[in-house]
């Protein structure tokens, strides 16, 4: 149920008042929920911290309107994905930055994970190989994620 008070009114008409320039000045232009770099920097991190494998970095800023970075890696289980996606899921949700939004969590053979900026892409081996993501677009899987960003 809805409960309106006395004073919706006044604050709708104060928001009213505000001008152009000072609406365009909240919006952040660096990203949706941060400086994108630091989110990558923390989704990398959580990912060595937790044995993630074969992890790659792709720069897709230019080239898509998904999304700016995709970062694939690989669990050496479905219980592995699993746990990497869980404690991947929190770090996020506790630097309170990200919104993410989860698919594939119930079977953890392909755990996608919108972070807005950034998508996160954790499979198991035999999965991660059939998918074939870097091949689609155009990584060498070999390149480590510290070479494909030429931030780190």
């Amino acid at each position: 149920m809805y409960w309106l008070s006395e004073r919706t009114p006044a604050l709708s008409t104060e928001t009213s008042r505000r001008t152009k320039e000072e609406t365009a000045a909240a919006v952040r232009v660096i990203g949706e929920d941060g400086p994108l770099e630091e989110m990558e920097a923390l989704v990398l991190e959580t990912l060595d911290d937790d044995k993630a494998e074969d992890v790659v970095a792709i720069d897709l800023r230019g080239k898509s309107s998904v999304t700016d970075i995709m970062i694939i890696a690989s669990g050496r289980s479905s219980r592995h994905v699993s746990a990497i996606a869980t404690h991947l899921i929190d770090t996020l949700k506790e630097t309170g930055r990200v919104k993410t939004r989860v698919e594939g969590l119930q079977t953890c053979d392909w755990v996608l994970i919108d972070a807005g900026d950034i998508v996160i892409h954790l499979f198991r081996p035999e999965v991660r190989t059939f998918y074939n993501l870097e091949k689609m677009w155009s990584v060498d899987p070999e390149t480590p994620a510290s070479a494909a960003d030429p931030a780190v």
